[in-house]
């Protein structure tokens, strides 16, 4: 299947990565060191079991996904409805676009503005661009994507590449579940400075991230959204199994990016003030990573 990655930083360069290993024809669109990595060198697919330079093609406009049949849609949240303005006259009639972002609303949001099938998607990776044409992996590489009328087709693609998918009728449930747990890691993983091992060790972490997940919780009992399992009993494993891992919003902000926060805690705050919920804890931490943003100038 041809595919293209809108977006192509480390998640969308990891997945995109895994499918042209397996040989689909795949377009990155990203930034030009990036592009240029790529087209010279292919991307540089640096896992815990396997490195490989994996050829494929790269463009720095958004022309870059005519003629795929499925769009890996990977901008920031904060890009959304830019980006899909960009793809939207390269888009066949039928590709597919998924999701593959932070936040609960993306989807929805993409959707709108595309009016094609979109895929909402949980994606549980950990991951970074090493450099210009390297991601590097951490750990983990699974999805939950979304039910739909592509769904198994495009499950089926990315378990012959080695990722794991599960989906989900309660896909919306699901994305709370990544919320939440990105609300109680990201924000306070930027403020520190530190990767998830060495932050929940932290005086009163662990108590601060526990504050966090109940007000998540009680602003999606609020908003009538089910969230599956136990996502505060789950919570402290992610520090366990991604210890040296920095939250995507500490890389932003070391790298003088704007971050997504607006997107995770900032939304928390959002939707619990529309819904009456108190949400002080996620208010602090949104409150203190815009601070750090305008003191990088991002």
């Amino acid at each position: 299947m041809r595919v293209a990655v809108m977006g192509a930083g480390a998640v969308g360069c990891y997945y995109g990565g895994m499918l042209a290993r397996e040989g689909n024809p795949v377009t990155l669109v990203g930034r030009p060191a990036h592009v240029d990595a790529v087209q010279r060198d292919g991307l540089f697919l640096d896992t815990q079991s396997f490195q490989v330079h994996v050829p494929m093609g790269a463009n720095i406009g958004a022309a870059g996904v005519e003629g795929a049949r499925l769009v890996l849609f990977c901008v920031k949240s904060t890009d959304t409805e830019s980006a899909a303005r960009e793809i939207a006259p390269h888009l066949g009639p039928d590709a597919v676009v998924i999701s593959l972002q932070n936040g609960v609303d993306n989807a929805e949001r993409l959707q709108a503005a595309l009016q094609q099938e979109v895929i909402p998607a949980v994606v549980y990776v950990a991951t970074e661009m090493a450099g210009p044409g390297h991601v590097r992996h951490h750990g983990r590489g699974d999805l939950v994507i979304g039910a739909s009328p592509s769904s198994e087709e495009v499950a089926t693609l990315f378990t012959a590449a080695g990722v794991p998918v599960k989906i989900s009728g309660n896909v919306t449930g699901e994305l709370w579940v990544k919320l939440i747990v990105n609300c109680a890691y990201n924000a306070i993983s930027a403020i520190s400075r530190m990767p998830y091992g060495a932050m929940v060790a932290g005086e009163g972490v662990p108590a601060v991230m526990d504050d966090v997940v109940s007000e998540c919780l009680a602003v999606a009992r609020a908003a009538g959204v089910t969230v599956p399992g136990d996502v505060r009993a789950s919570v402290p494993g992610i520090a366990r199994a991604m210890a040296g891992q920095y939250s995507s919003t500490a890389q932003d902000l070391m790298r003088g990016k704007p971050s997504e926060i607006d997107h995770l805690n900032g939304y928390i705050v959002r939707k619990g003030e529309a819904l009456g919920v108190p949400t002080p804890v996620n208010r602090v931490l949104h409150s203190l990573v815009r601070l750090l943003e305008s003191k990088t100038g991002s």
